[in-house]
């Protein structure tokens, strides 16, 4: 005799595994950097979001003042206002020298640590050295090398620039970018290097057996197995980029010459606060941001090819 099994019902969940799921020590670990997230970053760009469309200025402790409405006066403020075209203008040049040197020499040089056999944790830890070091401790070394006296100017003779590097409005930004494709560098090696981990071994012999030479394995076998890790180092050169700030602050003296060198964060962090206009500040946050989402999605389906 055969029973049949009454249908099964929909499972009724209790109240904690409706909010929690039924590993609730995954919802416990998580929620510290949960918070962190929203106080540190969530909070604080909703903030700015609010300060972007009001007439916002600051005051003194515990006193309450109106701010009203501005709507889109902020945003047109900062879209006609020249400093903020120059700072956008200044990050393109550093984009396009930044980027490109630094994913380039990147990954022809994890390529190149990944066949040395010698003093190969030497060498990884040399080109990571600098990514480690604080900008503020290697300013000064650069200051020296690039200033009208420096070792560079000294070794070029006549041939060196007037006015000097990082008082020359042409090539400011340029010296910035190598600053920082160099003390970067070794993180980016990092990343390619674990990416080539993951290269089958089958593929370069294929391609031995088919008679490719070693540029051609590079180029047909290495760059399209490691295009995932170039996709998240263009992302985050372009974040770096975004963010720029320590450099020209310091090796510049605040985006000097008239501009040339300075970034939308420093053009922030001058008018918002030390000239006390941080709805013109916020307004230009959120304008960044924006823009740097815009163009990392862009880049992300043209490198990934994603849908």
């Amino acid at each position: 005799m055969t029973t049949t099994a009454p249908p099964a019902g929909p499972v009724r969940r209790n109240r904690s595994e409706t909010l929690f799921g039924r590993h609730p020590v995954g919802m416990i670990l998580a929620a510290p950097y949960a918070v962190h997230l929203a106080v540190v970053f969530a909070y604080p760009f909703a903030f700015s979001v609010w300060i972007s469309f009001h007439d916002y200025f600051f005051a003194a402790p515990g006193v309450v003042v109106d701010h009203p409405f501005a709507g889109l006066d902020n945003y047109r403020a900062v879209l006609s206002d020249p400093a903020v075209r120059q700072a956008f203008r200044n990050i393109l040049v550093f984009l396009v020298v930044n980027v490109p040197l630094t994913t380039g020499l990147a990954l022809v040089l994890a390529v190149a640590l990944d066949r040395v056999v010698h003093a190969r944790t030497f060498l990884r830890v040399a080109f990571y050295l600098p990514y480690v070091t604080a900008s503020v401790a290697v300013v000064g070394v650069w200051l020296f090398l690039f200033s009208s006296g420096g070792l560079v100017n000294t070794l070029l003779g006549p041939l060196a620039p007037e006015p000097s590097w990082l008082v020359n409005a042409n090539l400011a930004m340029p010296v910035i970018a190598l600053f920082v494709t160099w003390k970067q560098l070794g993180f980016f090696i990092l990343l390619y290097l674990a990416a080539l981990q993951n290269v089958p071994g089958e593929l370069y012999e294929s391609a031995s057996v088919d008679g490719a030479n070693g540029w051609h394995r590079f180029w047909s076998v290495t760059v399209p197995a490691v295009r995932p890790a170039t996709a998240l180092v263009v992302i985050l050169g372009l974040i770096t980029g975004a963010n720029l700030f320590t450099e020209p602050y310091l090796l510049t003296g605040g985006g000097g010459p008239s501009g040339a060198s300075a970034s939308p964060v420093l053009v922030m962090y001058q008018r918002g606060l030390q000239q006390g206009e941080p709805d013109f500040a916020a307004a230009l946050g959120v304008v960044l941001v924006a823009g740097v989402l815009v163009v990392a999605y862009v880049n992300r389906r043209f490198l990934e090819g994603r849908d």
